[in-house]
């Protein structure tokens, strides 16, 4: 299976690229005989959805589209901002729909409590859109997994969580390729 993970955060000094490149290295360990791709969102420039796109964005988007819907599965990284989903990655979100269709998403969310609001929203709107959301997810606090909130440290004991995860992401987009 091909997995990506996928970067949620755009923002300038983000944790999200450590813990993308820890979620990237952990999974490349498992030999699982997966494939795994880190997609960080800040490489595409997608306007706001119902704007008119400029020429290179209207690239971007197609870029975007074509890269989502290259993977059977996907690990999002995210951060948890004002209790919910990133702006920037609910907006490209919303430029998805087929391209997600019958697919799974792992979550390894971070924030001050775990990034779990963040979770329970993309749950309920990964549903619209038709993506399968798997139940064990891992999530770090900026109070013990990162020194000063901003260098990652994780704690072992999410390598439990993250095997778990890792290994739903994976059956689900097994069972799920067969009715794409």
């Amino acid at each position: 299976m091909k997995i990506g993970i996928i970067l949620a955060s755009i923002r300038e000094g983000r944790n999200g690229e450590a813990v993308a490149k820890w979620t990237f290295d952990f999974a490349q360990k498992r030999q699982d005989g997966n494939t795994y791709e880190i997609v960080d969102l800040k490489d595409y420039d997608l306007p706001l959805l119902g704007t008119s796109p400029s020429n290179d964005q209207a690239k971007f988007i197609q870029a975007w589209s074509e890269k989502i819907a290259s993977f059977d599965g996907y690990i999002f990284v995210t951060p948890e901002y004002n209790r919910s989903i990133p702006g920037a990655f609910k907006n490209a979100l919303d430029y998805l729909q087929p391209e997600l269709h019958n697919k799974p998403v792992g979550f390894v969310a971070y924030g001050g409590l775990g990034g779990l609001a963040a979770i329970q929203a993309y749950r309920t709107s990964l549903a619209e859109q038709e993506v399968a959301t798997v139940r064990t997810m891992v999530t770090f606090s900026l109070m013990t997994d990162f020194e000063n909130m901003s260098d990652f440290k994780p704690q072992t004991y999410h390598d439990h969580n993250m095997n778990q995860m890792m290994d739903q992401v994976t059956r689900w987009a097994k069972a799920l390729k067969t009715i794409r």
